[in-house]
């Protein structure tokens, strides 16, 4: 598509320079001065054979009229004048259009264009705060339960990936992760002083990646990260500009870790045989390929609904019961705000995902039905530790499902009528009226809800000690030598 209001800039400098005016250009090109004008101003795109008039009566060649960048530094801030006043932002403000004409100063033009970009600026940090962070987050989850969580162009790449080394069955070994950074031209360094905020570091001027020495608890194997770092390449990801971005940049990179460490073909022959034989479960598919129990279940959703024919939901919760992450397929209701956002809502204290952290055996999974309004679920939940405290995973699936998975015998069951208020929300009537008016409780608060997200060159990493770090880590000594 021509950028007409840049042609229209290139066609006024020609004719400037060469000291002609619209009526002494337009006789020989066959337009009238009025329509020459409205090309010059962007407003009308000319034909081509228009246009080689054109340059030949301005005595250039047509190249040089549709070349991409403005002929003098003055037309570069007219354009860029009239594009930001084009734009949303600009527009919001319902204010009108202010043409930069010959008499506008340069300075005074060059003022404009400097407060049209720092407006820009501050709504792009606008952007960043918890209730768009929320709201994308929402949008996200949306559209991958309508995908049934499932990304076969990232199934195929990973596949492609492991094909490459060599790599058929088995849990996926460090050298195996290894070779596949080596075959992208990046070597794996374990070091101890990452930036707080980074899962890892790619110095992509010297081909390394820099990891943790230790898993994270709770989180990510080592393998798993190196994955992720490669991912970012191996899709070619940019700096996110928005933080829906940032999200499904992230979404990507754990869904093409986990389906690399627990391939498609391998693990849903696993899971069928499983099924088969009524004996699914997280922690047997986990133990299998040798991942975090987190990494299984989350597999398990983006295996479950297309191959084994099977709806579920997915739920991480933190011991105080606030969802960290969810996937709903198989109708079960959880706690939303009124912007449909279930993170940081509180799950049922019936749930298996709550109860279960208060089971004296937390080394085996626990199981439950739950009878609800939306009908009865049987889950399976694990408990872990992380480095924000203990939570828990829970895979669950409908009543009628629950035949195949082990555990589904158990003799825990659990009544929710939630959302019913009275169920998790309001005491009961004799508690109520004992203690109206005669307790006082402090709440705590997670301070973050106050917190704009980060907005800088990485969502959520410090720059200052990312390359404080990179400084540290590609001094002369340390460079690759030819």
């Amino acid at each position: 598509m021509t950028n007409l209001p840049l042609l229209g800039q290139r066609i006024k400098h020609y004719r400037t320079r060469a000291g002609k005016t619209l009526d002494e250009v337009s006789v020989p090109v066959g337009l009238a001065a009025s329509q020459l004008s409205l090309i010059e101003n962007g407003k009308r795109e000319p034909r081509l054979s228009q246009l080689d008039a054109i340059a030949t009566a301005l005595e250039v060649e047509t190249g040089d009229l549709l070349r991409q960048e403005p002929p003098t530094r003055r037309a570069a801030l007219e354009l860029d004048l009239i594009r930001l006043q084009q734009g949303s932002v600009y527009h919001r403000l319902g204010l009108p259009q202010l043409k930069p004409g010959r008499s506008m100063d340069d300075r005074v033009l060059e003022s404009l264009v400097g407060l049209h970009n720092e407006l820009e600026r501050r709504s792009k940090e606008a952007i960043a705060t918890p209730e768009q962070a929320r709201r994308d987050a929402t949008a996200l989850r949306g559209e991958m339960e309508a995908r049934n969580n499932v990304l076969p162009e990232i199934d195929t790449l990973a596949q492609e990936q492991l094909d490459a080394v060599g790599h058929e069955r088995g849990s996926l070994t460090h050298r195996s992760v290894a070779q596949i950074a080596n075959r992208l031209g990046f070597e794996l360094v374990f070091v101890n002083d990452l930036p707080h905020s980074t899962r890892s570091v790619t110095d992509l001027e010297n081909g390394k990646i820099f990891l943790p020495t230790a898993s994270i608890p709770g989180g990510h194997g080592l393998r798993s990260l190196a994955l992720q770092a490669l991912a970012h390449r191996l899709l070619g990801h940019t700096q996110p500009a928005t933080y829906s971005e940032f999200l499904r940049q992230r979404l990507e990179i754990n869904y093409f870790a986990a389906a690399t460490l627990m391939p498609k073909d391998n693990a849903v022959e696993y899971l069928r045989k499983a099924k088969k034989e009524r004996n699914l479960a997280v922690e047997d598919f986990r133990d299998a390929f040798g991942v975090t129990h987190e990494t299984a279940a989350m597999r398990l959703t983006n295996l479950a609904t297309t191959e084994l024919d099977l709806t579920l939901h997915f739920l991480r919760v933190d011991e105080d019961g606030s969802i960290v992450r969810a996937y709903v397929n198989d109708g079960l209701e959880l706690p939303a705000d009124p912007s449909g956002t279930v993170e940081g809502q509180y799950v049922c204290r019936h749930f298996a995902s709550r109860l279960a952290f208060e089971m004296t055996t937390k080394a085996a999974e626990f199981h439950q039905y739950t009878d609800t309004p939306t009908g009865t679920y049987w889950c399976s939940t694990q408990t872990g530790t992380g480095t924000d405290g203990d939570f828990s995973i829970t895979i669950g699936v409908p009543f009628d499902s629950a035949k195949y998975f082990r555990g589904s015998d158990t003799s825990y069951r659990e009544t929710s009528t939630c959302p019913d208020a009275r169920c998790c929300s309001k005491p009961a009537s004799e508690l109520a009226y004992r203690w109206d008016g005669a307790a006082w409780a402090s709440a705590k608060m997670h301070q973050h809800v106050l917190s704009p997200l980060p907005s800088g060159t990485f969502p959520g990493v410090d720059d200052v000690e990312l390359y404080d770090f990179l400084d540290r880590h590609t001094r002369e000594d340390d460079l690759p030598r030819a």
